[in-house]
């Protein structure tokens, strides 16, 4: 089953089962982060992906530059472990990896999360392509995919279990919006996928049919 199929059942039952305010709210919320005109700020295919210098969960620390020399680069951002979307979404890359290791890319998945928490991600998601953390999510400000999670989810997800200082430290609420970008070796960016809603991610065989025209 493909990754879009997989996103789209999820949605599906998360129509069915959660209570119509709490989906009006989260519909609400993703409605005005479209609106609010960031996506036209994130960077686009054609454009050099920002370098990046970001720390995997065993202290190991990954600049971009030294991962272009081996080739082209696949670099995923996701909110974090609490977060089933994002699970699905690196299970499915995960199961492409193979793929995208012939081809001769490297895949790097970032979030917000300290490292212990990356950590328990990768762990729970046996993923063998390294998580770096992006404390405070500094470098996805420094792309312009950062937005500050409104008062009424931070309540909501209080409210689901979800405690978000707990993945991100205190008092960090900023987010990267869902986007994926295959970057070319010399830095280009070939693919760009950038979303406000995060219930939508780049598929994996998008990924591969981008490597496959490098």
């Amino acid at each position: 089953m493909s990754l879009s199929t997989q996103l789209t059942e999820k949605r599906d039952a998360n129509a069915a089962n959660l209570p119509p305010e709490v989906l009006a709210i989260m519909s609400d919320a993703t409605l005005n982060l479209k609106l609010s005109g960031i996506i036209d700020s994130a960077p686009k295919a054609g454009d050099k992906l920002a370098a990046f210098s970001l720390t995997n969960p065993l202290g190991v620390t990954r600049h971009l530059s030294e991962l272009l020399v081996n080739g082209p680069v696949v670099v995923t951002f996701y909110r974090g472990s609490w977060c089933p979307y994002c699970n699905l979404a690196l299970r499915a890359y995960q199961q492409h990896l193979a793929e995208f290791k012939q081809l001769g890319a490297t895949f790097v998945a970032i979030t917000p999360e300290l490292p212990d928490m990356s950590l328990s991600t990768a762990e729970k998601n046996e993923l063998e392509f390294d998580v770096l953390s992006d404390v405070n999510a500094e470098y996805a400000k420094a792309l312009g995919l950062v937005f500050s999670l409104p008062d009424s989810i931070r309540d909501l997800y209080k409210k689901f279990g979800v405690e978000v200082e707990k993945h991100n430290g205190a008092d960090q609420f900023n987010f990267p919006l869902a986007a994926t970008f295959v970057v070319a070796k010399d830095g280009t960016i070939v693919k760009a996928f950038v979303d406000a809603d995060y219930t939508y991610r780049l598929d994996p065989e998008d990924i591969i049919s981008s490597l496959k025209a490098l």
